[in-house]
């Protein structure tokens, strides 16, 4: 029986696997609600002979790296990732509730990236079952990846280093599912500014705006933007003063950073700490940094594009691959030179919006070439 075949008659077990993990609610703040799904998955992995590795954390939920023996004569170890938090809070599930209708299944969390999970367990039990070959696996479960991995950052770069290849279970690119092979490296920032408040009509030359520094700032900010070369920024928040009528003393932005490379990345790092008043009086200050560096789609990384692309073929699947904006915990694998393959996740559109949303018959599909990948790759 082929592999498509085989998760195909699973297909049901399949998604009320996924139907119970959506339901467990996991707000990335929500530390109680996080460790809910993170005990639940652990037991599961126990069942598949898993050997869990937990790693207790006081602000987050708790992170666990679970590992099986490679089969004899097995090469290095391979690295999957996924990530359980979600940006929905507790309660969503009233208002988007689960459900199937026809080929789409729909509920927070299911495509970013909760079918990743389901997929993952499903994997595991198919190589199990069949008793495929593989290399020692080690099975990243994250749960502040929409936060930035703020955690769980050196662990995940620890783990790469000691592989030879990393699985990124993000969810791929609509709308035909393409793989990524290259993704933004995503910076943050906070600026700070400080002026004089005065009374805006009665004594209005005592005062430095820091409001007016702050549009400055924002226009030498916007300045260093180049789309040729893919770097963006973009200031998304601004805030300050106290009264229509007041001068104001204080104001602040933050600010969002991508760049396709290193390269690039150290050069508008440098730019936006380097910001400095323009109004006698005022004084700007910038605190942050690039929270994930750039992946960039090297020799290994586009061969093991290619090889997967093979794998897919065997099963019927016309695998593409595409850059994205958007940073993940590949983004740290693929810095520290691990050949990093991301967007194995389930075709389906909609993160972080109302319409989120899987194909089932993705859902079928990508479990299909997961099992393959750990097994082949």
């Amino acid at each position: 029986m082929s592999l498509n075949e085989g998760v195909r008659q699973r297909q049901q077990p399949l998604l009320d696997s996924l139907e119970q993990i959506v339901r467990f609610e996991t707000p990335s703040t929500d530390k109680a609600a996080v460790d809910r799904l993170v005990s639940h998955l652990r037991e599961q992995c126990s069942r598949l002979g898993g050997t869990v590795e937990e790693h207790p954390q006081s602000d987050w939920g708790d992170l666990s790296v679970v590992s099986w023996p490679g089969s004899q004569d097995s090469d290095g170890q391979m690295l999957i990732m996924t990530h359980i938090d979600t940006v929905w809070p507790v309660g969503t599930i009233e208002r988007l509730p689960w459900s199937v209708d026809g080929d789409i299944a729909r509920g927070p969390g299911v495509f970013d990236m909760k079918a990743s999970v389901a997929m993952m367990l499903e994997a595991i039990r198919l190589i199990q079952e069949k008793q495929l070959i593989h290399r020692p696996i080690k099975w990243l479960i994250n749960t502040e990846e929409e936060m930035g991995s703020p955690v769980s950052r050196s662990l995940i770069e620890e783990l790469a280093r000691e592989s030879e290849i990393v699985l990124c279970l993000e969810p791929p690119v609509p709308p035909k599912g393409a793989l990524k092979t290259s993704r933004k490296g995503v910076g943050m920032f906070t600026l700070n500014v400080t002026g004089k408040a005065s009374h805006a009509g009665a004594d209005p030359t005592s005062g430095v705006s820091a409001i007016q520094e702050l549009a400055n700032q924002v226009q030498y900010l916007h300045s260093l933007t180049d789309h040729d070369l893919g770097t963006t920024v973009n200031v998304g928040v601004v805030k300050g003063g106290t009264r229509r009528n007041v001068i104001a003393a204080e104001a602040e932005a933050l600010i969002d950073l991508r760049v396709v490379t290193k390269t690039e990345a150290e050069k508008a790092v440098e730019a936006i700490m380097g910001c400095r008043a323009s109004l006698p009086g005022a004084t700007v200050s910038v605190e942050g940094g690039l929270n994930r560096p750039p992946m960039e789609r090297t020799e290994a990384i586009a061969a093991a594009f290619q090889r997967t692309r093979q794998i897919g073929l065997e099963l019927g699947l016309e695998l593409e691959e595409a850059s994205t904006g958007g940073a993940s915990d590949g983004n740290f694998t693929a810095a520290v030179g691990t050949t990093t393959i991301d967007g194995l996740g389930c075709p389906g559109d909609g993160g972080h919006a109302d319409h989120e949303h899987i194909l089932i018959s993705g859902l079928v599909e990508r479990t299909a070439l997961l099992t393959a990948l750990i097994s082949e790759l």
